[in-house]
């Protein structure tokens, strides 16, 4: 209802709805507020999720920012790392480079010595036995103890010389390797040794022996070295030497064949023995643990022995104790070094 022209719409302050209209009722007003209280709760909600987000987002993108300069730094270290590997590893090569051509200086001066003196030491020892044959008794008693002196100097020297000679020819040229039966081999070695075996009462036996890629003139000199020193520190009672060889590593499949990589031969006596903090010791050239006048010998058939085991890519070593007999054993590849199968004979 409108109020009439001059009159204040105060005194009309009431106001009749239109017809069919009416209040809201109180239920509708308890759904409404209830809507607006979810409302605002919802976007509470939503700002502590955006908030939560958004610092989740800043922790990662932190996180990012940490891992992105630990990553470049890591390079960094290992780019720095790779050179200083790269230095030292041509260091090393350069250092490998010296010391080969240096052993093989060695070698050669070692094998041109030996060769060359033993000429004029020929001389010497031929005037000195034939002084000793034609004046020996004609002079006194001392000139002859002194010839005996000389005498035998020069028969050490030329022996040291034909050993060092030994020593030196095993690194002169590389070995020629061929399939050998270690088994014939030591039986070859065996019938070698007859006479001293039979004069010593000593014995040697052996077991089922495989064939490897080997040298068989270098390998043959191992077990000859070897039994022949069982036969100089044999004990008073009778020697018994016996050869055995066995597969070292554990059986697995490669390839459908074990994981084995070595032959290990042992070659165990009953003789003198040696005592342990030697047993590094006997295998140094001309080295010897006994009297010349005891054990006769240059000191080097041993060392010939590592020598020759180490060109071949294995070792040696000795098992032993004073009176308790001695095991020598040393490992040759399986495959031997030109990664050829071996295998026990049929």
């Amino acid at each position: 209802m409108v109020a009439p022209p001059g009159e204040s719409c105060a005194a009309y302050h009431w106001i009749v709805s239109p017809a069919g209209a009416s209040a809201p009722p109180p239920g509708d007003a308890d759904d409404s507020s209830r809507l607006r209280a979810e409302l605002a709760e919802s976007r509470e909600r939503l700002r502590a999720a955006h908030e939560e987000l958004s610092f989740e987002v800043s922790a990662r993108m932190h996180a990012e920012v940490e891992l992105r300069n630990l990553a470049e730094a890591l390079e960094q270290r290992v780019a720095e790392r790779t050179a200083e590997l790269q230095d030292s590893n041509e260091r090393l090569r350069r250092y490998a480079a010296e010391l080969a051509r240096s052993n093989a200086d060695l070698e050669r001066f070692a094998y041109v010595s030996s060769h060359d003196l033993q000429e004029p030491l020929r001389a010497v020892a031929s005037y000195t036995q034939l002084l000793a044959r034609r004046y020996q008794g004609r002079l006194d008693a001392d000139a002859d103890e002194f010839i005996g002196y000389v005498v035998e100097g020069v028969t050490r020297m030329q022996q040291l010389i034909r050993d060092l000679l030994s020593y030196a020819r095993i690194g002169a040229a590389d070995a020629d390797m061929e399939q050998v039966d270690t088994g014939a081999l030591v039986d070859q070695v065996i019938a070698d040794l007859s006479q001293a075996l039979g004069e010593s009462g000593a014995t040697v036996t052996r077991g089922d022996l495989p064939v490897v890629l080997a040298n068989a003139s270098q390998l043959r000199q191992v077990f000859q070295n070897v039994i022949a020193n069982a036969i100089k520190f044999q004990r008073d009672e009778p020697l018994r030497v016996e050869v055995t060889a066995h597969r070292t590593g554990v059986a697995g499949t490669a390839g459908g064949r074990d994981a084995a990589d070595e032959w290990r031969f042992d070659i165990s006596d009953n003789g003198i023995g040696v005592a342990s903090e030697y047993a590094e010791r006997i295998f140094v050239i001309f080295q010897r643990l006994h009297r010349r006048e005891d054990y006769p010998g240059s000191g080097i058939g041993l060392a010939i022995c590592k020598r020759i085991v180490e060109r071949h890519g294995g070792r040696i070593w000795v098992e032993s104790s004073p009176g308790q007999g001695a095991t020598f054993s040393f490992t040759l590849p399986m495959d031997g070094p030109g990664h050829r199968r071996a295998d026990l004979p049929a």
